[in-house]
């Protein structure tokens, strides 16, 4: 392996003679993502510290992506040290993606929170025993009807699967929407649609029916679909095998390169209880509909074959997700299919995916989805995720009795219907931001509009759903903050829609406590007017500013910030990895270090001084994080800060250069 850089002397090679110690410059973003997991500040870690880390965010060591990280990795012994260089190594093949995960910047934020969530509603959908089985073809009728999957794969490459989902089911008809999509590329819109409309029907989806043009109503019903297989036929095509071997290639390819399998025996039995779908082939040829010199019998003995193939709960989540990244599979990185293409696609799964249950499913669940007799459904949540859902028992019109019962609780508890951003405010989960980025989002925007005096901003954010009387982690609301910024017009406007006037934050006091501190008397005469007291708590703020924690005004600040006080230490690591300032303030120039003490979080306290974090930096009423772990009585906490203090004080007036990782370089790194 290459060197990589670092600051000082590379104590990895220490006692190994003829070896040069060098003194070179590390890369700060590199050097980051080492930091987030060196949570001792020890300046090395193990390797599971970083394949755990992976782990979290859902995603696998065996991602093509890690490929050349996956090979370094297997070099080195679960015990042996990675210091700065040798971490750079391992993870240079593949420094976006561990940047992004290690950052916790991929689709979905908090994925371990996100599949307990998902474990549950699939535990609260198992009960439910109602449905048949399809009976009509044979083979279907004797699957076992207890199995039930759920598998997702996210448009970064996040997978979770539960239950059956290495099982094997025959696609059925959620091969209409990837036969659709063949065509589409093979000749163009113009040309597909020229034999296929794009209605919803507003029939069954073997109805012998056409619309007014003699064509049948669009691709996701039988008619539709048996005439897009009549297109899946290129100039160089030799014989019909060509097509059912494209077919095949797109499944496998879509799937991210696994194999997918042909199932003799349910295409027998789709092939000879075939009746209604002969006549639908004969009434399109009655109408002229298939392009010229179309064989029926070809293309209906293909359309039972595209039925007939089989794949397992993984392997259709990952089709749905190749559809939701716009037709780049997320396990393969292969462009399978056009932008374009998979739009038109998502466009008829949403308006016509799931039967004559497809209005009432875009209208409850809001998402496009394809349903077939097998039990599968295969839905698509644009940007974010595919899923597959897999349970045999179907309702009377055709889908899967617990996959809509599954959706319908997927959408109650996340906002993935299609119009659930409209307001840009709901109380579901948005997994695409974090549990500590939501907190922080929702709480300090409208406090710091307050603190500036913004009432447009005020007034929009309430507008869109945030309660006025929100306090931060300290119970501090924006009544607080605009009596001790001087807003008289914002403590005006609050009062007048009916806010407490007295809340009380963690000190006890209120906004009249903040108004005379800081001598503001407009301010003090409008809370006076409208009943306003005073605690009697006195405070001492600093007289030297130097002395106060700087306020950052980083959306990034105030999410460590509510991190240290939820005691989150993994949320903490990400923003270490985004380079975030650990001595950064609130507008009351509380820091991490506050909250943490003040909540009695010793992990997290002890995180941020080996961080090297400010040990005593004052707020806006002159506290320290050790007058907030002595007031809420924290002696764990009291400990660490007075040790720290300490040795603080103890340390000489000017520090040598600091040497870099005193880590063992592993040793068949350090001799490739």
């Amino acid at each position: 392996m290459s060197s990589s850089t670092t600051t000082g002397n590379t104590n990895g090679n220490k006692g190994r003679p003829g070896r040069e110690e060098r003194r070179e410059e590390r890369d700060a973003r590199e050097y980051r993502l080492l930091t987030s997991l060196d949570s001792e500040n020890k300046s090395y870690i193990y390797r599971t510290d970083l394949e755990e880390a992976i782990a979290r965010e859902g995603l696998s060591l065996d991602d093509y992506r890690f490929k050349e990280t996956r090979k370094l990795l297997a070099e080195i012994g679960p015990n042996d040290r990675l210091d700065y260089r040798a971490f750079c190594e391992i993870i240079r093949p593949s420094i976006l993606l561990a940047e992004r995960a290690l950052q916790g910047n991929m689709v979905i934020r908090d994925f371990d929170e996100f599949c307990r969530d998902i474990t549950e509603i699939y535990q609260s959908t198992l009960p439910n025993t109602e449905g048949k089985v399809a009976s009509y073809i044979p083979q279907l009728a004797r699957v076992n009807p207890d199995q039930f999957a759920v598998s997702l794969c996210t448009v970064d490459g996040q997978r979770l699967s539960l239950g059956d989902s290495k099982a094997d089911f025959s696609v059925q008809s959620t091969c209409k929407p990837i036969n659709y999509s063949i065509a589409l590329q093979l000749h163009g819109e113009q040309v597909v649609h020229g034999h296929v409309g794009r209605e919803p029907s507003g029939r069954g989806f073997n109805e012998l029916t056409l619309n007014h043009d003699g064509r049948p109503h669009n691709p996701m019903i039988n008619a539709g679909a048996i005439m897009c297989c009549s297109l899946l036929k290129r100039e160089d095509e030799i014989n019909v095998a060509d097509r059912f071997d494209l077919v095949m290639d797109t499944w496998r390819r879509l799937s991210g390169g696994t194999k997918v399998k042909f199932n003799n025996s349910v295409y027998l039995s789709e092939r000879t209880t075939a009746d209604r779908n002969f006549a639908l082939g004969y009434f399109m040829r009655e109408q002229q509909a298939f392009p010229a010199s179309t064989d029926l019998l070809e293309t209906l003995e293909f359309y039972f074959q595209c039925c007939s193939i089989e794949v397992n709960a993984e392997q259709m989540a990952a089709v749905a997700a190749t559809l939701a990244n716009g037709g780049i599979c997320p396990i393969s990185g292969e462009r399978v299919f056009e932008t374009k293409t998979v739009q038109h696609c998502l466009s008829l799964m949403y308006s016509c995916g799931m039967y004559d249950y497809s209005g009432e499913f875009a209208f409850t669940i809001g998402l496009p989805a394809k349903s077939g007799v097998a039990g599968a459904l295969m839905i698509v949540v644009p940007n974010v995720m595919g899923i597959c859902t897999w349970s045999p028992r179907l309702d009377k019109l055709g889908n899967s009795v617990r996959g809509i019962e599954f959706c319908r609780r997927l959408v109650a508890t996340f906002n993935f219907h299609n119009y659930d951003t409209l307001t840009g405010h709901t109380e579901k989960k948005d997994p695409r931001i974090s549990r500590v980025q939501a907190r922080a989002e929702s709480v300090n925007e409208l406090i710091w509009a307050a603190s500036k005096g913004d009432l447009g901003a005020i007034q929009r954010l309430v507008v869109r759903g945030t309660g006025i009387d929100r306090a931060d982690y300290d119970r501090r609301t924006p009544l607080h903050l605009a009596a001790a910024e001087g807003q008289v017009a914002i403590v005006e406007w609050f009062i007048g829609r009916g806010t407490d006037v007295n809340p009380r934050d963690r000190w006890d006091t209120t906004p009249l406590d903040d108004a005379y501190m800081q001598g503001h008397e407009g301010v003090i005469a409008v809370l006076e007017k409208h009943g306003g007291v005073r605690s009697g708590v006195e405070f001492s703020p600093p007289i030297d500013v130097t002395e106060m924690a700087e306020h950052n005004e980083s959306g990034l600040t105030n999410e460590l910030i509510w991190a240290a006080a939820l005691g989150e230490v993994k949320a903490i690591q990400r923003l270490i990895a985004r380079g975030v300032d650990l001595d950064g303030a609130d507008y009351d120039r509380r820091t991490p270090l506050h909250l943490a003490a003040a909540e009695g979080h010793a992990h997290v306290v002890k995180l941020l001084l080996d961080q090297g974090v400010r040990v005593s930096p004052k707020d806006r009423w002159g506290g320290t994080p050790l007058d907030d772990a002595r007031r809420h009585r924290h002696g764990e906490v009291v400990s660490l800060l007075d040790r720290h203090s300490l040795a603080s004080r103890a340390e000489p007036a000017a520090t040598p250069e600091p040497e870099s990782a005193p880590a063992i370089y592993c040793e068949r790194m350090s001799n490739s």
